[in-house]
């Protein structure tokens, strides 16, 4: 069976930056197991699989990184929605995900698209009930903020560092944070409308996340809940300098008072490679 594939660098316009992920364009007929093998093969954070939509959505679209299946992801979804935008030169692109159906608005510009822009899930959130264990690994006193988890498909935990000095020097214990389970960790530092931020996803098989969109929303959520920013308000996140894939999302939360009504995720993308697997 020849597939082809797309391999798109997600939250960047430059490329061989930010996050790649592979989109096979045709997952018609491939069953659980080679899917994942498919993506442990490559090893790249996510792999997607697209298969066909119905009334609702233009798309299907099934999510793998190295090691498990996710409901939900941001680049992923932005990364396929370029793709398949380019293919159909359509404004909005609607993915069904194992969490909904996801819309992504494309802005062109010269027949280009130059920038993506998604509605993510509302995500709930809690108390994270293992702050200790979580502080220790990272190697870290505390957090400027309360250590919550937030759900949007994934599961995100958030640590407010004092500075982004303190975000690049992180050399956390992956191994212990395998321990905590399948969950991102994203540590951040900012003011205003500009944050930078580390996800580390050892249990998910992605040490560290070049860039996280399904992170991103819930960190404007995060950030509005304790008042360090409006609802409404657009932040500027950078992340994956370290690992020398730098990346820019752009994220808001809207809503009044203190309920969240939308939550939005967005930032480009360039196609750097095609190609075909043979699938046996």
């Amino acid at each position: 069976m020849v597939r082809p594939y797309v391999i798109a660098d997600v939250f960047t316009d430059v490329p061989l930056q930010g996050n790649p992920v592979a989109v096979f364009t045709d997952g018609s007929g491939l069953g659980n197991e080679q899917m994942q093998r498919t993506a442990r093969e490559l090893n790249l954070s996510e792999t997607v699989f697209v298969l066909p939509g119905d009334d609702a959505a233009d798309a299907t679209i099934r999510i793998f990184t190295p090691v498990t299946e996710l409901p939900f992801a941001g680049h992923p979804i932005l990364g396929t929605a370029f793709v398949l935008g380019a293919r159909r030169a359509v404004p909005v692109v609607r993915l069904r995900t194992a969490a909904g159906v996801i819309a992504v608005t494309l802005t062109r510009e010269d027949e280009q698209t130059v920038f993506g822009e998604m509605e993510q899930p509302i995500p709930s959130w809690e108390s994270f009930a293992r702050a200790d264990e979580l502080l220790s690994a990272l190697g870290v006193d505390g957090s400027e903020l309360p250590i919550e988890a937030y759900c949007n498909g994934p599961v995100h935990v958030y640590i407010a560092l004092a500075s982004e000095v303190a975000v690049a020097s992180l050399a956390p214990d992956l191994g212990a944070l395998a321990e905590l389970g399948k969950l991102g960790v994203s540590c951040f530092a900012g003011s205003g409308g500009r944050f930078k931020t580390r996800m580390f996803a050892p249990a998910l098989g992605v040490a560290e996340d070049p860039a996280t969109g399904s992170a991103a929303g819930p960190l404007a959520v995060h950030l509005a809940r304790h008042g360090r920013i409006e609802l409404g308000q657009q932040i500027e996140i950078r992340q994956g300098a370290e690992i020398a894939r730098p990346s820019v999302l752009h994220a808001r939360a809207e809503g009044s008072g203190e309920k969240v009504e939308r939550v939005l995720v967005g930032g480009a993308a360039v196609v750097v490679a095609r190609g075909e697997y043979r699938l046996a």
